[in-house]
């Protein structure tokens, strides 16, 4: 009975140019062996996809094929097994579905018999050796991306602001866009004066030109090429770093940390003073929902009374009582009190911490200390040399300058490991003060006067806060904050159950018996 057979034919498109695998010449040599071996050949399949997987568009075509009318062909045919796959554990798995299907996958220019046991082995090797090829391919490229990233050059496509170039020795390098970069600079500039909120700054440099998406906006800010540096991500043993790159900056690094500091709440900018009422606590924290410009509030005067009203300047006319955005404030205060339960647990944390720097610090101390008693007695034992003629000018003169450079920073290093004995002596009374002022943060606003008010706002809320009917919405939050609730949250949802620690079980065993154990029981579980 004559054959029937599908011809495969694969090139990734890395391979398009190499002409040992070309389309025409896999498809020739096919049709060429059919030919001579008065094989049918049903169709010719192409496909321009990686053999990395079995997720290619025609390949799945060809197999929903099979699935849908078995006995179409007899044999699948391709010129070599790295043309079939380059995944030898994929590979078996679909060696067995075709064969499932009678249908017989074989390579031509490397024909095996698998009913014959050995020829697995060379099965393995087939299959393994284009996977392996892969895997090297990969390592050497990721290598060398990360020896360039630690050169200082950029990879792959130019951030927004920059545009990829290539040198006359083929060299590629990114330099700024001018317009673009001139928007950029603009919009650090004013991030650090804190005037505006991120979004109001991101509509802003959209209508001087800039494209970029919100979410590409805020990688944007926060990303390091700006200032001329380069991030070189965790690779093997060695952690992710940042180096000097090669291309030009377009903001300096004061600027860049200033901007990290205002967005994560480190650093408050610096504002102009205006006067605030009584019944306007929320003024220039509140953002319009509906346009993102500040919120401004002022009183209404009504037949009888004066009316407080938030609202906004623009014609968009968002407007709400003052007294229901006031009062709303009170309600998400209360989402990050922690309970009184756990205050304790918070303190003990945090002193443990505390004691861990310090301890940590002193024996630092010591160390540093010892290093610069040794570096003067190596500099008084050259100044005895140079004194018996054991040791010429010039070389004790190099000594000098080192042990000098040396012990100036580790001066520095000390410097910066010391703790002022008050700080270490009030430390809890200082804890204790700010654990009770989170534990009841809802009272302490409530009776606090309109700068503590501010001051309370300003410390839990990094960016300001959009209130709608539905309550309010920020983006981020202070990180010392956000990690106590946090906490909160993963203990609140241990739920109650038997444990499955029994070391943590009680050791006391009540004997069974006839007499009745209720009063017993009560005795045990009030003990424990």
């Amino acid at each position: 009975m004559k054959k029937v057979v599908d011809l495969y034919v694969r090139v990734s498109t890395d391979e398009q140019a190499n002409s040992g695998y070309s389309q025409r010449y896999q498809e020739e040599m096919l049709q060429k062996y059919c030919s001579l071996n008065g094989i049918a050949v049903r169709k010719v399949i192409f496909e321009d996809h990686s053999a990395k997987n079995f997720n290619r568009p025609a390949f799945q075509r060809l197999l929903s094929e099979y699935k849908k009318h078995k006995g179409l062909v007899d044999c699948l045919l391709f010129l070599k097994w790295d043309r079939f796959s380059r995944n030898a554990g994929d590979s078996y798995a679909m060696i067995a579905t075709l064969n499932k299907l009678g249908i017989d996958p074989q390579a031509i220019e490397q024909p095996l018999d698998l009913s014959i046991p050995e020829n697995k082995l060379m099965l393995a090797f087939f299959l393994a050796a284009p996977e392996v090829e892969n895997a090297r391919r990969a390592l050497n490229v990721k290598s060398g991306m990360i020896r360039a990233l630690k050169e200082g050059r950029f990879m792959g496509l130019a951030p927004i602001g920059y545009q990829n170039k290539v040198y006359e020795n083929g060299r590629k390098y990114i330099t700024p866009k001018p317009q673009e970069a001139g928007i950029i600079s603009w919009a650090f500039e004013m991030l650090a004066t804190g005037s505006c909120s991120v979004l109001e700054i991101y509509r802003m440099t959209k209508a001087k030109g800039l494209k970029c998406s919100k979410n590409n906006f805020w990688h944007l800010i926060s990303n390091p090429v700006y200032m001329g540096k380069i991030i070189v991500p965790k690779y093997q043993q060695e952690e992710a770093h940042l180096v000097q790159g090669t291309h030009e900056p377009i903001i300096s690094e004061e600027l860049f940390y200033t901007v990290q500091d205002v967005l994560c709440g480190r650093k408050k900018p610096k504002t102009v003073k205006q006067a605030v009422h009584e019944e306007f606590p929320l003024r220039n924290f509140l953002v319009c929902p509906k346009c993102g410009r500040l919120i401004t509030a002022s009183r209404s005067k009504g037949r009888t009374q004066y009316y407080n009203y938030y609202h906004c300047l623009s014609s968009c006319g968002w407007r709400y009582k003052a007294e229901h955005v006031n009062e709303a404030l009170v309600q998400e205060l209360r989402k990050y009190k922690p309970t009184l339960a756990m205050i304790s647990l918070y303190k003990q944390v945090i002193l443990d911490v505390y004691h861990q720097v310090y301890v940590g610090k002193q024996g630092q101390k010591k160390e540093l200390l010892q290093q610069i008693n040794e570096q003067n007695s190596r500099l008084a034992k050259a100044r005895e040399l140079l004194l018996v003629d054991a040791l010429d000018a010039v070389d004790y003169k190099a000594i000098k300058v080192e042990c000098e450079r040396k012990i100036n920073l580790l001066e520095a290093k000390l410097a910066s490991t010391t703790t002022p004995q008050q700080q270490e002596d009030d430390i809890e009374k200082y804890l204790d003060k700010a654990l009770y002022n989170l534990a009841y943060i809802d009272t302490r606003y409530q009776e606090a006067d309109i700068k503590s008010k501010r001051q309370i706002l300003g410390s839990i809320f990094v960016e300001k806060l959009q209130f709608s009917e539905n309550g309010y919405r920020t983006t981020k939050v202070n990180e010392a904050v956000t990690m106590i609730c946090t906490l909160e949250a993963a203990l609140k949802g241990c739920k109650k159950g038997q444990t499955s620690d029994f070391a943590s079980l009680s050791k006391e065993v009540i004997p069974l018996g006839l007499e009745p154990r209720a009063h017993t029981l009560k005795v045990y579980c009030s003990t424990n």
